[in-house]
């Protein structure tokens, strides 16, 4: 016997909308942008992945930015903020204005170096067109820091380190409740140990245990990296971060990452 299926009131309704919105074209006035990557794209053009507030990264072509009087090629450049107005439709945008937001300064030498490891996160960890307004206001801040740093040495650059893979990994839902046990709810004691699992979280463990923490260190982490020389704190911190996002990446090797350990020990 055969039995014919009848859908639903409104899924037709419903699924032209959504074709109607897929179809549609999207336009974007004056969104806070900044520029994480730039390509070449045919004989004037620049493709461009940039990461905006509202928005989240979103592929972007400029036409005619790499034109000698193109107005873009002093705008769109990497770590200097920007305001944006882009339309189509599609995984790929056309941009229709762009200006400099201003405030600050070039990076240049190991700060530079910090930011491109900003960058190279956001690529590989955020999704297209995932908004994260709170780790948009992260980046921005911790590029504003390195620019108020050019000379600064390895170590005065490691907690703005921490703060971007802090606020990440937070936003991004990866990061666990360091004070609480994950299985029982119960709050972390600060002279038990622990370890943090990627996955399910802060559990139990003994004190031998060579990835153990102990409780105080993760209630001291718990609302972000520790301030500049706490040196305990830091390397726990640096630690705790280096392992989840280890996990996060599957494993993955930055090369921004390791080009600064190779050449600061970052």
């Amino acid at each position: 016997m055969r039995t014919e299926l009848h859908e639903l009131p409104g899924a037709a309704t419903s699924r032209s909308r959504s074709a109607r919105r897929a179809n549609s074209v999207e336009r974007v006035q004056d969104e806070p942008i900044y520029v994480l990557h730039s390509y070449p794209w045919k004989e004037t053009s620049l493709l461009l992945d940039v990461f905006s507030r509202r928005h989240g990264r979103v592929a972007l072509v400029a036409k005619g930015a790499k034109r000698p009087t193109s107005a873009l090629r002093a705008v769109l450049l990497g770590f200097q903020p920007c305001h944006a107005s882009w339309s189509g439709r599609g995984e790929v945008r056309t941009l229709t204005r762009a200006d400099w937001a201003g405030g600050l300064a070039p990076l240049a030498g190991l700060p530079l170096l910090c930011g491109f490891y900003f960058n190279e996160l956001l690529v590989r960890l955020l999704a297209r067109e995932d908004a994260h307004e709170g780790l948009f206001d992260a980046y921005h801040a911790g590029v504003a820091d390195l620019a108020q740093r050019p000379h600064a040495q390895a170590a005065e650059l490691e907690p703005v380190l921490r703060g971007f893979e802090f606020a990440l990994l937070r936003e991004l839902g990866h990061l666990p409740e360091l004070h609480l046990e994950a299985a029982t709810s119960a709050p972390v004691r600060p002279d038990a140990f622990y370890r943090v699992d990627p996955d399910h979280g802060v559990a139990v463990s003994a004190a031998h245990d060579a990835l153990a923490v102990r409780g105080e260190v993760l209630l001291a982490l718990r609302d972000g990296p520790p301030a500049a020389g706490d040196v305990t704190l830091a390397r726990a911190a640096k630690s705790l971060m280096r392992s989840l996002l280890h996990y996060h990446l599957s494993g993955q090797t930055l090369r921004t990452r390791q080009l600064l350990i190779d050449l600061h020990k970052l």
